[in-house]
């Protein structure tokens, strides 16, 4: 046995081990099928592959290789719905990770170690794998929508990653059963690893080889202007949520009684950030705290932390001075803003709550409360700075010097 035999062997030892398969979604790729299917094979002996409804002989070649595992599908529906449903046929034979690749021969089987060993080290993660984008005969556009796509995906997470548009992943399909993922074309991949960030599924990567056949030879099911508008459609969804919901409950998930110590020093205490940073965040904190966006306030608060990237520790626990113990301080606080800049008295009563009057001073409220939270915030910047300049605080060189 050769030394590339017995490392062979030892790829396909492995997948059982960590009861992995692969899962190969294909559409009218008959001129590549069959080499992927074949490579794919040296390494691995469980492949389950999806027939997107092809219209071409990929049905003919498939049914050379009964091994084979063949979801079909009557009509195309997406790479989506054969994703799913590849995710779906997985766990129905019991395999705890599948490994996709692409049918176009963009991928590498040999690579299979490295998302296996990396699952190995990390169990119970979702691993892409990131291509080396300077390679011959890859498209601009391919290069620009990584980048694009990069971007949303560290907003709707906070997790940077080098190239969220890989079709080739390590899935753990036994924690995907619990996510709902209704995309149905090639914006699922961008869901997944969204849905699967925020449900505390760690999103890693390892990189991988690629091959991009010259521009007359490659075939693509890629529609610009339709898939590019679904993408952004879903992106848009995401950030919503993850601005409403999603980023606040990975937050508070981080700052739980195991880490809060290890997070308060890390985060809070630690020198690591300049002394306008900390003050800006405690100002920032104050102002999402007050200002009378309810329901919202968090949400924002963690999201304008995020995008100016300030310490969002501090952000959030600042944004807390409206927690219940605190709201009648507040809202009495507001009031009386609100009557000192309008020169009105307000005067509730609560037995004519939809009354002209009772909509006057819920306006005085408004105005103070944004006065309020305009002032706070500015307090509480410029008190923090000068405390930190006081007590001696000095970032490190990490950070620029105040």
């Amino acid at each position: 046995m050769t030394e590339s035999q017995e490392h062979k062997l030892q790829v396909k030892q492995k997948f059982k081990q960590l009861k992995c398969c692969v899962l190969v979604p294909t559409y009218n790729n008959a001129k590549t099928i069959e080499g992927v299917i074949q490579s794919t094979f040296e390494y691995c002996d469980e492949v389950i592959i999806v027939n997107d409804g092809c219209t071409d002989n990929t049905a003919e070649i498939l049914a050379k290789y009964p091994q084979l595992k063949v979801v079909t599908h009557p009509v195309n529906q997406g790479k989506g719905v054969g994703l799913r449903n590849g995710f779906k046929k997985a766990v129905e034979l019991g395999f705890d990770y599948v490994i996709s690749i692409d049918s176009d021969g963009q991928h590498y089987p040999k690579d299979f170690i490295l998302f296996l060993d990396k699952i190995e080290k990390e169990p119970g993660s979702l691993i892409i794998g990131a291509r080396n984008m300077t390679v011959e005969n890859v498209p601009n556009k391919s290069t620009f929508g990584n980048k694009f796509s990069n971007f949303w995906f560290w907003a709707e997470t906070g997790i940077t990653m080098p190239d969220t548009q890989s079709g080739y992943r390590l899935y753990p399909v036994q924690r995907l059963k619990k996510i709902w993922l209704f995309t149905t074309k090639f914006e699922l991949e961008i869901e997944v690893i969204v849905k699967a960030a925020w449900r505390g599924i760690p999103v890693v990567s390892v990189p991988v080889s690629v091959y991009y056949a010259p521009e007359g030879e490659r075939v693509s099911h890629f529609i610009p202007s339709r898939d590019s508008t679904r993408i952004s459609f879903l992106n848009t969804y995401l950030v919503i949520l993850a601005a409403l919901f999603w980023r606040p409950v990975m937050l508070v998930r981080s700052i739980n009684l195991k880490n809060l110590k290890r997070v308060w020093k890390a985060e809070v205490v630690a020198a690591h950030e300049s002394t306008n940073k900390k003050a800006l965040s405690v100002g920032v904190g104050l102002f999402f705290g007050i200002v009378p966006i309810w329901g919202f306030q968090f949400a924002l608060a963690i999201f304008t932390a995020v995008f100016f990237k300030l310490n969002k520790i501090i952000v959030g626990l600042t944004a807390q001075i409206s927690v219940p113990p605190l709201i009648p301080f507040v809202l009495y606080a507001s009031v009386k803003t609100g009557e000192f800049v309008l020169g009105q008295k307000v005067n509730l009563d609560f037995t004519k709550l939809l009354s002209v009057e009772t909509l006057k001073n819920l306006y005085v409220y408004y105005i103070g409360a944004t006065v309020l939270s305009i002032v706070a915030g500015i307090a509480g910047f410029l008190v923090t700075w000068i405390l930190l300049k006081v007590f001696g605080y000095k970032p490190t060189v990490n950070e620029p010097k105040s």
